[in-house]
This record gives C-alpha cells, structure tokens and sequence, in this order.
C-alpha cells in the first residue's frame, strides 16, 4: 500500500531466531511490550511478527500500538504459524521523528517461547508482565520486569518521505548487542533508519542442530533470504564469521564442535560473496563489509585462528566485491599489540567489546556511511 510520493520503510527491526532451550519453554498470560523510538516521520505503521524457528503455532490474542489495536486480515488476534512471518494490516498511526511507540501483546494460552532474539543496546530494552496489559498505560510494577529478548516482533514499517531509507546491521552476537543502536543514536536527524539482524553465536558456513547449541542460530544461506526483508533499505553491513574460525575444537573436547567445520579462508571468502554479496548485489543494495575484531585471550585463541582472521580481514578490506569497509578492527585494537583490544575497549572475555568500543565502532560505521547524507532542517508533518 502505498500514496503518492511516500513508501513503506523500516524503521525498527531484529533477527528471528531459535531461543535458548531451557526447561521451561512456555508462557502463559502473559502480556510484551517493547518500546520503538521512531527514526523519522510517518502516517501509517505496519508490524511483521515471526514464528520462524517455532515448531506450535502461536496465538497473539490482541495486539496494541499505543492504545490503536493491530488488525491482521480485519481480526484483532493472529494465529503464526511455524516456520512461517505474518504482516500485520496498515493501520493509520501518525508518528514524527523521535516519538517512542509502544508495542504490546498478550498472550492468553500456553505459548511456545521458541522464536525470539537476544539483543542489547542503549534503545533495546522490552518489558514483560504477567496478566493482560496490552491496552495499559503503565505495566504494575509487581508483575513486571525488564527484558532484551525479543520475542515474535520482528520489524516494522512506517509509511514516509521517499528520502528515508534503512541501513541494515547483519551479524553475530557483536552485531546483537550495543553498536547498532550507538549507530542509530548517532544516525538520529538523518534520513535513516538503523535495522539490526543478528544472532548470537551464528556462523556463515555451519549451524547447530542439537539443543545445546540450537540457540547459536541458523546459518548464513538459511537467514539472509529471510533477514534481508527489509523495506526501503539502501545498505548493508555484513559482521560476520568469527564464530566459523573460534567455534571448532574437535569431537574430543565438544562433540558438537568437530575440526570438520573448520573453514579455510577461501571458504569463508567464497560463502561471503555467493551467501550474502551476490543476493544483495540483485536487491539493488550496498554492501559493506565490517572486519571481525580482535580475540587474543579469548579461551580458543590460537595463532593459527587470528591468522585466519587477519587473512580474512584483509580481503574484507580490499576485495573489489565490496562497496566499501567498515574497518571495525581498525576502530577497536590496540596500537601496541594489534591482536588484541585497546585499552579499555575489551568486555573482559577477550571477544565481545565494551561499550566504549562498540560506540568507537558505530562512529566508524556512521564516518562511512552516513557522513555525506543531508540531515533534516526541518520536521514534516504527518
């Protein structure tokens, strides 16, 4: 649905994937909420909910923005299916640029918690609550806690000005947690809209399919033809294939972790280009790609891996493939000992950054991509 000179974009958007098994796997009454700050104007939203990785079908027994309810086919509940993303109705909701919407819906029957995402940031925090609250103002404060799991909601759309577009974050567990929405704040006043796909602990090549490591996510062929639904995006930021080189420690230490998935460089070159590359290049999107950071200390580094990295970095950063490199490496090393993190700039595990360098790392990403974009002077009305 579209009117004349606006289009459909994203303007919020996470990653579906397999949630981490433990033993309880269902909800009952139970009401989500996860709050939306708005990237620019619209005047009508669309939302996307995903049963992606579920294997029951899921019943969403009423759906609110604000106190406005969503419609799916005119009905106020929605049955997902597993395997399977349903668009919700374009509903007129108009929102200006900074506005917080809020998201929530209710879950009356037993529920399979089995597609959702883990995502952190300064802009990604849900809540939940027990009881029907999807038309509350205020979830009670006994009933409810904080979450960053983001369960079934999995994008949504704003009806807008055609100069807005939407960049795309796709990666792993660095990319699910705070750069994207560092990238977003500094982004914030532009014409685009940050969309963040990533699981933790997904690889370009492999996948797990026990329940162990089901939580790691599927792999990169299975979730770039799904992820990259994205309305309205321009680009594309590839951070992925760390986890190919450090996962692998052999059947006798993990029997999940064979030295069989172990790719060469050449391999992860070849994934990049035919997985993501190529099928982005046909969308008619830029890509980028992001160099994977340091891992000295972290407990599978060996030399033999960080020369994997450092090979692959470097045709990351100059293979004519690409429209451009985000040096993330480059933004978070220490300039005295190249393999490792700055000063600073390490979580403590010797993989994952810290905060200061996962906003170093949004600022690098801003510096390529959005630097020469015209930034609003005024706000349009909706």
């Amino acid at each position: 649905m579209m009117t004349d000179s606006k289009k459909w974009v994203a303007c919020w958007g996470n990653a579906t994937s397999i949630t981490n098994r433990r033993e309880a796997v269902y909800a009952k009454d139970l009401t989500l909420r996860y709050p939306i700050r708005m990237p620019f104007g619209g005047s009508m939203l669309r939302f996307r909910f995903s049963n992606l990785t579920g294997t029951e079908p899921v019943t969403l027994s009423k759906v609110f923005v604000g106190h406005t309810p969503v419609t799916f086919g005119g009905e106020k509940n929605v049955c997902l299916m597993p395997g399977r993303e349903t668009e919700s109705d374009a509903i007129s909701y108009p929102v200006n640029r900074g506005d917080t919407i809020e998201v929530s819906f209710y879950l009356a029957d037993y529920t399979q918690m089995n597609s959702g995402t883990l995502v952190t940031g300064p802009l990604s925090k849900g809540y939940y609550a027990y009881g029907d609250f999807a038309e509350t103002d205020e979830l009670p404060i006994d009933l409810s806690r904080h979450t960053n799991w983001y369960y079934f909601l999995n994008t949504v759309d704003v009806l807008t000005s055609p100069e807005n577009h939407a960049i795309v974050c796709y990666g792993d567990s660095i990319t699910a947690q705070s750069w994207p929405d560092y990238m977003a704040q500094l982004a914030f006043g532009s014409h685009v809209a940050i969309i963040r796909r990533a699981v933790s602990g997904t690889r370009i090549l492999r996948q797990y399919d026990c329940i162990t490591y089901q939580a790691y996510g599927l792999k990169g062929a299975t979730r770039f033809p799904i992820e990259m639904n994205v309305a309205g995006a321009s680009d594309v930021i590839i951070q992925h294939g760390i986890n190919d080189i450090i996962h692998p420690v052999g059947e006798d230490v993990n029997p999940f972790r064979p030295w069989s998935d172990l790719p060469t460089v050449e391999e992860m070159e070849r994934g990049v280009e035919d997985i993501y590359v190529k099928p982005a290049k046909a969308m008619g999107l830029k890509v980028w790609s992001g160099t994977l950071l340091p891992i000295f200390g972290w407990r599978t580094y060996n030399e033999d891996r960080d020369a994997m990295r450092q090979q692959f970095n470097e045709w990351l950063r100059t293979s004519p493939i690409f429209d451009g490199c985000v040096d993330f490496d480059a933004a978070v090393r220490s300039t005295t000992n190249p393999k490792a993190f700055a000063d600073g700039f390490d979580s403590g595990d010797h993989l994952h950054p810290s905060e200061r360098a996962y906003e170093a790392m949004a600022q690098a990403a801003v510096h390529k991509l959005i630097r020469h974009m015209p930034r609003y002077d005024h706000e349009e009305s909706f």
